[in-house]
């Protein structure tokens, strides 16, 4: 039996971005032992350093120069992406070129060199649940370009996976929360995080219609665990020869409706930083997304196998993006 590399590689691709920063923060206070490769094309982030890693700045668009970065990872961890509706609406070539051919440019790199992989894919990729509780299971159709590009990632990595690689694939729901690199906040325009910044804005909370649309939401810091959590496990499968993709569910037990969270916003503002703001029904310029009143998702299989918990909860973490901006 072999033993395992005390000291692994690990790659992170989208590393200077809102996931990407915190894992690399995260596997540098868990695993200090650990080599990292970090890589972004600054598209949108702004981080250039964390801790003793820099940034190097790579295109996974570009094949050539992504595999020479990324030669002698043991574990590639894929953040890099066109995320977002809007973003993939308005620029479909470029979610084209990023979303699909620069996944399929990082899972060749992992079959080549046997090389683990996690991957997020999105709700997006189920379109409209026609059951609950959501697992990676449900039958994928996608209602916008966003869900169909993480489509295609997934297909490919499955595909490239299958006795080569072993391959996450994560099925995440809607991110919330910030946090820190040397000081620096890291955040993203994400619906809790766009009513916090609406509070200190004198603007009505916009909610779009019908109001009663559910989400469920996960904090950032959890989803940045959970890859650490699949590196360790990708590390222990890659010790037993194991090759395929796994799915599992990032999520947590939070499903309100978009209005409710609104209301919440508004309630904490009052309380914590003695702001009246008004929360506005707006109509709807959306088409291509889930209407449901209900959001539930098993995280069971996540739990169990990967050993990852989320710990933060939506009002505790409002609580404390409105204090720290009321002290600001």
């Amino acid at each position: 039996m072999s033993t395992p590399n005390p000291s692994p590689t690990v790659a992170v691709t989208g590393a200077a971005g809102y996931i990407g920063s915190r894992v690399v923060s995260q596997i540098q206070r868990e695993h200090p032992d650990w080599e990292i490769i970090a890589v972004d094309n600054f598209y949108l982030g702004t981080i250039r350093e964390i801790g003793d890693v820099t940034v190097q700045h790579v295109d996974i668009r570009n094949r050539e120069r992504l595999e020479a970065v990324l030669d002698g990872a043991d574990i590639v961890l894929h953040l890099a992406a066109i995320s977002g509706v809007d973003d993939c609406d308005e620029k479909p070539d470029l979610a084209f070129e990023v979303n699909v051919q620069g996944t399929e440019n990082v899972a060749w790199f992992c079959r080549k060199s046997g090389a683990g992989l996690a991957f997020p894919f999105s709700m997006a990729v189920l379109g409209d649940p026609a059951e609950f509780p959501i697992t990676v299971d449900l039958p994928r159709d996608p209602m916008n370009w966003y869900g169909r590009t993480k489509l295609l990632g997934e297909q490919s990595i499955r595909t490239y996976a299958d006795g080569s690689f072993p391959a996450h694939l994560f099925l995440i729901s809607n991110l919330y929360g910030e946090h820190r690199i040397a000081g620096q906040r890291v955040s993203k325009g994400t619906v809790i995080n766009f009513f916090v910044d609406r509070v200190f804005s004198d603007q009505p909370l916009t909610v779009y219609e019908p109001g009663t649309q559910s989400r469920n939401y996960i904090h950032v810091t959890d989803v940045a665990n959970a890859y650490l959590r699949s590196a360790e496990e990708l590390l222990a499968q890659l010790d037993r020869d194991e090759t395929g993709a796994r799915a599992y569910e990032i999520a947590s037990d939070e499903d309100p409706s978009v209005q409710t969270v609104a209301e919440l916003v508004r309630r904490i503002a009052s309380e914590e930083a003695d702001i009246d703001t008004e929360v506005s029904l707006v109509e709807n310029p959306r088409s291509g997304e889930t209407l449901v009143d209900q959001f539930a998702v098993d995280t069971s299989r996540t739990r169990s196998e990967l050993g990852w918990e989320p710990e933060h909860t939506v009002e505790e973490t409002v609580r404390e993006l409105v204090r720290e901006r009321s002290g600001e």
